[in-house]
């Protein structure tokens, strides 16, 4: 039974921040390459972050650049996303999900994925 969960999110302010964690059980998340994808109502899914195995390489949306940092932790088998600064339009339900290494463009090749965790920026 493989399980990918996220926690982390809420309701916060703009220019408020959130830590997003995403934590993987039944196997080793050391394997993978991780991405954070967000989704919202009338739009379609977007990546918004993906970091590699070994920290080797990582990805960002133009959008988030500077304001969101991904990192991982494999001892605990976990991603965290640190989401500065954040926006009314970074509101959605992010995702993690795992690929094999590398990270790639399309969410078609990632294998795993959690629940989501919603997070909704407002005033």
């Amino acid at each position: 039974q493989l399980q990918f969960v996220e926690s982390g999110g809420g309701l916060v302010q703009p220019g408020g921040s959130l830590r997003l964690s995403c934590t993987a059980s039944g196997f080793a998340s050391d394997y993978y390459a991780i991405g954070w994808f967000r989704q919202t109502p009338g739009k379609e899914r977007e990546g918004v972050s993906c970091i590699s195995s070994r920290n080797e390489s990582s990805y960002y949306l133009d959008s988030v650049k500077g304001r969101f940092t991904i990192s991982r932790d494999d001892a605990k088998n976990t991603v965290y996303l640190q989401m500065n600064s954040l926006k009314p339009e970074d509101t959605a339900i992010y995702f993690c999900a795992a690929a094999g290494y590398v990270c790639y463009e399309g969410d078609w090749q990632y294998d795993y994925w959690g629940q989501g965790t919603q997070v909704t920026v407002s005033s």
